[in-house]
């Protein structure tokens, strides 16, 4: 067997990660794997660069990325996207001018999923608990992820010419209405709905990218309508500042 001690070493980081339920920070790694924290240090910025791994600067701590979670099962994914992501959305509803709640959004066929939850002070109650499975085209985080799709790809997702779902009255209907709609939230640079999930409530959104420039989720705040007057723009704006910077903490680059 050759020895390759910088290979041995890299399996021997993701061995030990993958061991643990939370991140670890790297003096643990050189400690445990008896290595000089010169070494780990350097292994953990290619094995970053790579995307393997990911920092959580909170903590500064490492864990495993979504690229290595991919050979396992989609509740670690959306485990460790949760755990990426929550510190910005608190963020978010912190700093929101209006009461508002903080949702990560992953997309499941033609749905979203919510995978992470913060609730802002005197937020109102939403549907968007984890868990919850909606219509990406009704909700303004699916709508963001959809929108970083290529036309073939949004049709693959919804094949049939038949009408599209609908919860209240408003919503696109067909396919040509979602294309449209999804132009537009380009050309905005985020997404929104208003009334399409719940009368009387809106949301933006933004999607953040993986490697591959795929939406692996998006973020979003919901509040009530009457609520919003004219904080739109920076409640967008917000919305993509934060998946910007989750963006960077999936990728490892700076966005």
């Amino acid at each position: 067997m050759p020895a390759i001690p910088a290979a041995r070493n890299t399996m021997a980081v993701l061995r030990l990660l993958a061991s643990r339920q939370g991140p670890v920070r790297a003096s643990t790694l050189a400690r445990e794997l008896e290595l000089p924290r010169s070494s780990i240090y350097q292994l953990l910025a290619v094995m970053a660069d790579e995307g393997f791994v990911v920092h959580y600067p909170e903590d500064r701590t490492y864990g495993l990325s979504t690229l290595v979670s991919e050979i396992g099962t989609s509740a670690l994914r959306s485990e460790r996207l949760s755990r990426l992501a929550t510190p910005l959305m608190q963020t978010l509803a912190n700093l929101a001018p209006i009461p508002v709640v903080a949702h990560l959004a992953v997309l499941s066929g033609s749905d979203v999923s919510y995978a992470a939850r913060v609730q802002g002070s005197r937020a109102p109650t939403t549907v968007s608990a984890v868990g919850v499975r909606l219509p990406a085209h009704l909700t303004a985080t699916g709508r963001a992820m959809l929108a970083q799709l290529t036309a073939l790809q949004v049709r693959a997702l919804y094949p049939t010419r038949s009408a599209l779902t609908r919860r209240q009255t408003a919503g696109p209907q067909t396919l040509a209405e979602l294309s449209q709609l999804l132009t537009e939230t380009r050309h905005r640079g985020w997404a929104i709905e208003v009334g399409d999930v719940t009368a009387d409530y809106a949301s933006v959104g933004a999607a953040a990218l993986d490697r591959n420039d795929y939406p692996s989720a998006a973020v979003g705040l919901t509040f009530r309508a009457d609520a919003v007057a004219d904080h739109w723009d920076e409640l967008g704006a917000a919305t993509v500042s934060a998946a910007r910077a989750l963006t960077a903490r999936l990728t490892g680059r700076s966005t």
